[in-house]
């Protein structure tokens, strides 16, 4: 008799490192992505299309809109609650994560680490909930990796600010009520929270996307936006508010891109073990078993240090050189695992019956967003050598 197969992770006994409130956290996230996402996703991928303003109402009567943050009608979650969180969102697609992940590490982290009280009470209830929906400007069209360059500029013009500028490849743009936006000044970069209905605030739907299609990216242009001088997040200065907002969503992806991977590791499994080819399953051949010995090991290694790197986080000794760490490799992992996996499945590989095809786009853009692999390379090597070679 054949002995029981076993599920990727389970050979890794992850679930024994994980606490009781946090794998309860997971299992709630999981089954609304089973119930409410993949019957609709290809559908939503296909037709480039998400209800997010739907979604973002029902992710935030389950608590998960800024769910690691403390007080203003947030969750207060572990770090590592809000990881595995990711980690099944995007097991849906990452789009969905992409979703929560700008709303609750970007925009409402923005607010609660740098913002006034009266900001926070003001936006973060209505963002935890759903029922306000935010983004975060910063990339520019010329200004990703380097986004000290941004020419996007806010000068003083009595007590108000006025904003010129434009910012680009930004999630949830288009529907956002509340935009944080990343401006050059006088006195530094400083961050501003606006309201989308401030006249001279467009944000254009960018549009024939082929990665993310199940998620909103929008340009946002700003000419001549008046601001009050309540606008501006007075506990931020300079690059290292925006910066460590980033380290916050990246987090997030360490544990996010994991979940597409086992998604297509799963799909394939599966796949091979009800394929006939030669008159026997190709689950079978030793060449199919090698595949899939080999992503289940980089797919358990990596949740092992996701694990590890949120310890450090609940724990609050989290560096953002370990940040760039987990990024790099479990998204250089993920999509590799996603390559491979259509490779099993063949010519059904690449069509929206499978999530794989899917996942491995999505991947695509995961792999270069909130930092690409090279910039994430020079931070790990300036962290070994001392030395920067970002020029």
């Amino acid at each position: 008799m054949p002995a029981t197969p076993q599920s990727p992770l389970g050979l890794f006994a992850t679930d024994e490192l994980i606490g009781e409130d946090d794998r309860a956290i997971r299992d709630t996230v999981q089954q609304f992505v089973s119930d409410r996402i993949r019957p609709r996703v290809a559908d939503w991928y296909e037709a480039a299309s998400i209800p997010a303003r739907e979604l973002a109402v029902e992710l935030g009567s389950l608590g998960l809109l800024g769910m690691h943050l403390e007080g203003y009608g947030c969750a207060g979650t572990t770090a590592t609650a809000y990881g595995l969180a990711c980690m099944e969102l995007e097991a849906g697609d990452s789009g969905l994560r992409s979703l929560v992940s700008v709303q609750g590490s970007l925009a409402m982290f923005a607010i609660w680490k740098h913002g006034s009280e009266e900001q926070k009470q003001q936006w973060l209830p209505r963002m935890a909930a759903g029922e306000a929906i935010g983004c975060f400007g910063l990339t520019e069209p010329d200004f990703g990796s380097n986004p000290a360059g941004m020419r996007t500029r806010a000068r003083k013009d009595g007590s108000d600010w006025v904003l010129n500028g434009s910012k680009m490849w930004i999630t949830n743009g288009s529907i956002a009520d509340v935009a944080v936006v990343w401006a050059q000044t006088d006195d530094k970069v400083r961050g501003f929270v606006v309201p989308t209905d401030t006249p001279g605030f467009t944000a254009p739907e960018i549009t024939r996307k082929m990665s993310l299609r199940a998620s909103v990216t929008s340009e946002l242009v700003l000419d001549n936006v008046r601001l009050p001088e309540s606008a501006v997040l007075p506990e931020a200065r300079g690059l290292s508010g925006p910066l460590s907002c980033l380290t916050e969503a990246r987090f997030g992806i360490i544990f996010g891109a994991l979940g597409a991977a086992r998604d297509c590791l799963q799909t394939a499994i599966g796949y091979a073990a009800d394929r006939e080819i030669f008159d026997k399953s190709l689950a079978g051949y030793q060449l199919t078993q090698a595949k899939l010995a080999d992503m289940t090991l980089e797919l358990g290694k990596g949740m092992l240090l996701a694990l590890h790197l949120g310890r450090r986080k609940d724990a609050g000794t989290l560096r953002p050189e370990q940040v760039s760490l987990g990024k790099l490799n479990n998204v250089r992992e993920a999509i590799a695992i996603a390559r491979e996996c259509r490779t099993i499945l063949g010519a059904a590989g690449i069509t929206a019956e499978y999530p794989i095809m899917r996942h491995a786009n999505n991947l695509e853009s995961v792999l270069t967003y909130e930092g690409t692999s090279e910039v994430h390379q020079l931070v790990i090597g300036q962290a070994l050598t001392g030395q920067a070679a970002f020029r």
